[in-house]
């Protein structure tokens, strides 16, 4: 299936917004919207121009550098926010105290955020990216629907029950994926894939982000082994995570994913853990600025 010309120059001209917008004020609907416009970019050139020339690669790089700052942020952000729907009644302080801490540590990467944009990185991001977008040359483009099945079939395999690692990695791979099905030409077939996609790539957020709150709780509560609130977050987690392997393809509840040809695909195999557990934990915060 052909790429969309329109969806193509939407992805630059909303960067190029997000951009500006970021620069001035760190809201959590600006962060997020820079996060996951500088994503589906990164996707855009990296899997369906595979062929990059130096300004592209430039670009690249300067966008990650400042797309990690700005998930930190983000991350701080759905953490707050889930923290403030919880309900915990027996130990209202200890919530209070943990809403502090996490405030505090967002202060400290909204001042990082903000130091690596200054005017000067704006300008030359904006510059990149309308040179970037010039010398797009649509005919060499890759099909973005065949691409994203192709991702997800890159997946390794994982026998038996998937672990956190493994719900990670698939966390990743289905956002990219979606994100490169999403350049593809309007039609049911791909309309209908992205919607699995995206059922996936819910499931799998909401689980990572209530488990990045719970590791957080468990760092900043004193006496961790009788906190209430600390219990609740992990039967909350544990319930997400649940969820999120239900949603798997291959699992019983999962529904099938289009083929090419419209029909239901063969599943992907599943990914090797990216990382939780003792080490894997400190893993998963290194490489959480999806």
């Amino acid at each position: 299936m052909s790429i969309a010309p329109e969806r193509t120059r939407t992805a630059f001209v909303k960067l190029e917004r997000d951009l500006r917008k970021l620069a001035l004020e760190r809201q959590p609907e600006s962060v997020h919207s820079f996060r996951t416009g500088s994503r589906r970019l990164q996707t855009l050139l990296e899997n369906i121009f595979p062929n990059r020339d130096r300004n592209q690669r430039k670009l690249l790089k300067l966008l990650t550098r400042i797309r990690k700052r700005a998930g930190k942020v983000r991350d701080i952000d759905v953490q707050l926010a889930a923290l403030r729907n919880l309900k915990a009644m027996q130990e209202p302080r200890r919530k209070t105290e943990l809403m502090r801490d996490l405030i505090e540590l967002r202060a400290q990467y909204d001042k990082k955020l903000r130091k690596a944009l200054d005017k000067k990185m704006v300008r030359e991001l904006n510059k990149r990216l309308k040179r970037a977008e010039k010398q797009l040359d649509l005919k060499n483009a890759r099909d973005p629907l065949a691409t994203a099945k192709e991702m997800l079939a890159q997946a390794p395999r994982a026998a038996g029950t998937p672990s956190d690692e493994l719900l990670h990695q698939y966390r990743i791979i289905t956002k990219r994926a979606r994100y490169a099905a999403e350049f593809a030409a309007e039609s049911q077939r791909a309309e209908q894939f992205i919607r699995q996609l995206r059922r996936m790539q819910d499931a799998l957020g909401d689980w990572h982000d209530w488990l990045m709150l719970t590791q957080n709780a468990a760092r900043h509560v004193e006496d961790g082994q009788h906190s209430t609130l600390l219990a609740m977050l992990r039967n909350v987690t544990g319930s997400k995570s649940r969820r999120a392997r239900a949603m798997l393809p291959g699992s019983d509840s999962a529904r099938p994913m289009p083929s090419s040809e419209g029909t239901a695909a063969g599943t992907p195999r599943q990914p090797a853990p990216p990382k939780r557990g003792a080490k894997a934990s400190l893993a998963l915060q290194a490489t959480s600025a999806a």
